[in-house]
Formats: C-alpha cells, sequence, structure tokens
C-alpha cells in the first residue's frame, strides 16, 4: 500500500460543513430505515473499526450513530484484558458482545488488537499473533454462518494528517483524554504498523469477511463514504409503520400544581 497516497488526498478540496451537513442528515434517515428493518427482521449485524490512531475511528462511530437508537446501535469499546481474560482464549471476551436478533454492535477496535497494537508494542509473542491470524478467518466463518452480517472497515491516514491530529489532541483540553501514553509510544512506529496491517490484509481478507478501506485524511468524506458503503451492502427495505398521531392530554380534574419548592438549575443562558 502507498503510504503516501492519504498525504496528497489531504490537499486536495474539502468538503464543507454544509454539504457535509446535508448528506449526513440523508445518510441518518437510512439509518434509522436498517434500524427499524432489523428490529422487525431480527437481522444480527456487527461492524468492526480499525485503523491506525488519529484515523477518524471515534468520529465516525459517532456520525454513525447520532440518530439512532442506543439499544439497537451498540458500540462495544474494551478496556485492557484483566488477568483473569488473559488466560482465556484470545477472541473469547469479544465472543459475548456479538449482535443478537435485531442488534448492530460497532467494535471501536476488536480482536484485532492481537494482529495491531498488540503485536507491534510487544503485548504478545510473534507466535501468539501468527497462531491468530491463522485461527481468525475460521472464527468469522463461525460469525458469519451463525447468521450475522461481519463488516470489517479499517480506517487509513497518512503521516503528516495523523501528526496534525495528534498534536490538536495534546493543544485542545477537549481532546487530551484521546491522547494515551500508548499512542504517544505507538507514533513512532508507522511502519511496524504497516508491516502489522499488511500481514492481517494477507491473512484476514477473505473473500467471505473482507477488509474495506477508506481513506480518512479528510474526515467528513470517510464518514460518508463508510456510512455509504455500509447501507448499500446490506439488503433493508423501510418497514411499513403506522401514521403517527397525538393522542389528547387528558383533563386536569382538579389538579395544581405543587407548592413544594424546587431546586431550579440557575438559567445563565
Amino acid at each position: 500500500m502507498n503510504e503516501d497516497k492519504a498525504d496528497k488526498a489531504s490537499k486536495g478540496e474539502r468538503l464543507s460543513r454544509k454539504q457535509y451537513d446535508k448528506e449526513l442528515a440523508r445518510l441518518h434517515v437510512e439509518l434509522v430505515k436498517l434500524q427499524e428493518w432489523a428490529v422487525h427482521t431480527g437481522a444480527k449485524i456487527c461492524i468492526v473499526f480499525e485503523g491506525r490512531d488519529g484515523a477518524g475511528k471515534g468520529g465516525t462511530i459517532k456520525a454513525l450513530t447520532e440518530r439512532v437508537s442506543p439499544r439497537v446501535f451498540r458500540v462495544v469499546a474494551l478496556p485492557a484484558p484483566t488477568e483473569r481474560e488473559k488466560t482465556q482464549m484470545y477472541v473469547q471476551r469479544y465472543l459475548p458482545h456479538l449482535p443478537a436478533a435485531g442488534e448492530i454492535t460497532l467494535f471501536d477496535r476488536s480482536w484485532y488488537n492481537r494482529a495491531g497494537v498488540e503485536r507491534v508494542m510487544g503485548f504478545c509473542t510473534d507466535e501468539q499473533a501468527t497462531t491468530f491470524l491463522k485461527g481468525v478467518p475460521l472464527v468469522e466463518r463461525a460469525i458469519i454462518d451463525s447468521g450475522i452480517l461481519l463488516f470489517k472497515y479499517w480506517l487509513e491516514v497518512g503521516q503528516e494528517e495523523q501528526t496534525r491530529r495528534l498534536e490538536e489532541r495534546i493543544h485542545d483540553e477537549r481532546k487530551i483524554w484521546k491522547l494515551s501514553p500508548m499512542d504517544l509510544r505507538s507514533y513512532s512506529r508507522w511502519y511496524d504498523y504497516s508491516r502489522a496491517r499488511d500481514d492481517m490484509f494477507e491473512a484476514t481478507d477473505t473473500d467471505l469477511a473482507p477488509w474495506y478501506v477508506v481513506r480518512s485524511d479528510d474526515k467528513r468524506c470517510a464518514r460518508l463514504n463508510l456510512i455509504s458503503h455500509l447501507l448499500a451492502n446490506i439488503p433493508y427495505k423501510a418497514v411499513p409503520r403506522e401514521k403517527v398521531k397525538l393522542p389528547k392530554r387528558q383533563k386536569a380534574e382538579g389538579y395544581r400544581e405543587s407548592d413544594r419548592p424546587l431546586r431550579y438549575v440557575p438559567e445563565r443562558f
């Protein structure tokens, strides 16, 4: 994969905020239709988000879930494994979070941690990483055979844009929490991550469960492209719904507001 293409893309014309908001609003309507279809049909959808630090996974997930129910669109972002979990079969702690009927699960990083950060930063051995890469296609076949629609997205950001975003986090108090010590350690190991990514694609980009790469130097375009691709690859249909009409309110029938003083929040705006 050419590492410079994403950097060059960042120099092109950016999508305007007005264009982005208009298209995202249209896609939000379609995501609501997808949600209703999943609940109505009992569909099970699993979406894996992977990519380099600063590639925009979190923002893409927020854009995707902004107007839908968290009870249907469930975001899973697991912390570091506990001592007990470290002794389990590697994918075991992820399996309970797979979707049941009528659910759409979004993994903000996933079992592919073993192929990426764990391998590059030395949290697993090369042998463990190799074993994982050999076994994960079989696990994903079992997931798909169970009736789950599985989508795997890799968000790819260029070196210059990654640097800009990480530096922005350093100086923005609203984003500093996004910059972990692990991010700083990982930053200097760009090509180690490139090699790990390439090995991961080679072993796990299958016809049954392919990887889809999203150029994310332009965050707005990346979000719209990913959501559009997802919707285009799920055979959802608008579910018939009854016309909604608000009922009449009941009459007061003697009710009056309580004299009990209430603790109102001060109105400063």
